[in-house]
């Protein structure tokens, strides 16, 4: 057999990814991002702080670095925050502690059906349960659960 016959064409990319995540708080000006799948160079940082809609966000102002464009993002600022449950009301609602001792009330059962059938079963049967509420961007929402027991 030649070397001819046995000549391979791979059109398979190795799987590796050409990005990687980072925390939108570790980027710095001068450091590399992607902004609208576009290779950047960071020129400029900006965090707004918790406003009245209660958001902060991050943003980003890049330079490509193979055509000069100046291209920007917004990265939204996530939170996580645990309450315990108090109360669910008839209509949906539920009624969680705060750490300092309120109440907050403005927040409705999860629309995922086994979040939901969680909540409201370990409720039913009288437990101590901690609920997760994602933030973002003036919206918030329960996200998990933690059954800390009997009451």
């Amino acid at each position: 057999m030649s070397d001819e016959e046995h000549q391979f064409e791979s059109k398979a990319d190795s799987g590796a990814s050409k990005t990687f995540p980072q925390q939108a708080g570790t980027i710095r000006k001068g450091g590399y991002i992607n902004i609208k799948n576009r290779p950047c160079k960071v020129v400029e940082v900006s965090t707004s702080k918790t406003g009245k809609h209660g958001h902060a966000k991050c943003n980003f102002v890049g330079i490509d670095i193979f055509t000069g464009k100046k291209l920007e993002d917004i990265v939204p600022h996530v939170s996580r925050t645990d309450y315990q449950l108090l109360d669910i009301t008839e209509d949906g609602f539920v009624s969680l502690l705060t750490d300092n001792g309120d109440t907050k009330d403005d927040l409705k059962l999860p629309t995922d059906e086994a979040l939901h059938k969680q909540i409201t079963e370990g409720f039913a049967e009288g437990k101590d349960m901690i609920v997760s509420v994602m933030s973002a961007m003036g919206e918030e929402q329960i996200c998990g659960l933690k059954d800390i027991g009997p009451k």
